[in-house]
């Protein structure tokens, strides 16, 4: 497992990077960075498949742009497509979660023909994501914490109080203590937590016609969408409608699990992605 910096869509990014083979981008969330992926990048490196996990626009020192406007759909799209021009890459397969994965979603609209194929962990398609946060009930309250996230200075503070304990209390009956370690050495550096709230205030709260935003389209990649039928951020409308949005092959595997899909259900998710990839590598 190799860790170092690659310059990418004119900032620089902080990647952990181990395998040789065919190429496999992976993208993490909030308030996670690319140490997540460890046991994943380890199974897909034994596999074949050469693993570039960076951290993530605001979560990399050198890629932390202190704007709110920074943190739209476009940057994420180019920061993908930068990110696999900066390795010589021209197709990679391409595995998202959360934010990683709502990235995902918007980088194989716009730019489908650089991707093999597309695992997206926990989030539906961003339209119908989008329309759902707004307009189905148990959707409008799964994601009542956006509205929250979105308030500068209130939401920073809530999260940073008491040694970071409310964002250490988000993901630490899931992660290892390393793992939550990791995240709170990230987001506790200047502007780090700013910048990974700003994820949601820059897409004006995961409105797909927000600024840097366009009625995406549907996906022609393979996909396969791995969702969590406990996730107590993301509901079952979206996901079933995730369907409609993808024109390519596509794959729903629901699970009895909530969100954090690589640390709860691991064993019963490694093999699916591996079948995904290798069949469309």
């Amino acid at each position: 497992m190799r860790v170092r910096d690659i310059e990418a869509n004119g900032l620089v990014f902080r990647v952990r990077e181990h395998g040789e083979g065919v190429p496999v981008l992976l993208l993490h969330g909030f308030p996670e960075t690319s140490r997540m992926w460890l046991p994943l990048m380890e199974r897909l490196a034994d596999e074949g498949f050469h693993c570039l996990a960076p951290d993530q626009r605001g979560y990399s020192p050198g890629a932390r742009p202190p704007d709110v406007e920074s943190y739209d759909y476009h940057h994420f799209a180019a920061d993908v497509a930068g990110l696999l021009d900066a390795m010589g890459w021209e197709r990679a397969h391409l595995i998202g979660h959360d934010w990683g994965a709502l990235a995902g979603w918007v980088a194989v609209c716009t730019n489908p023909d650089r991707f093999l194929s597309w695992t997206s962990l926990s989030i539906p398609h961003v339209r119908p994501f989008g329309e759902a946060i707004r307009e189905n009930e148990e959707q409008m309250a799964k994601s009542g914490y956006i509205g929250f996230f979105r308030q500068t200075g209130t939401a920073e503070d809530a999260f940073s109080a008491n040694g970071y304990q409310a964002l250490r209390n988000i993901c630490q009956a899931t992660h290892s203590q390393d793992e939550v370690d990791e995240y709170i050495d990230v987001l506790s550096q200047d502007g780090a937590l700013t910048a990974a709230l700003n994820w949601y205030r820059g897409t004006a709260g995961i409105r797909p016609t927000a600024a840097g935003g366009t009625e995406f389209g549907p996906v022609s990649t393979p996909t396969l969408h791995v969702w969590g039928n406990d996730d107590m951020a993301i509901g079952r409308a979206a996901t079933e409608a995730t369907k409609d949005y993808v024109s390519g092959p596509y794959q729903l595997l629901e699970l009895d699990c909530g969100h954090w899909i690589v640390q709860e259900a691991f064993d019963r998710i490694v093999e699916p992605i591996v079948a995904h990839m290798k069949q469309h590598s």
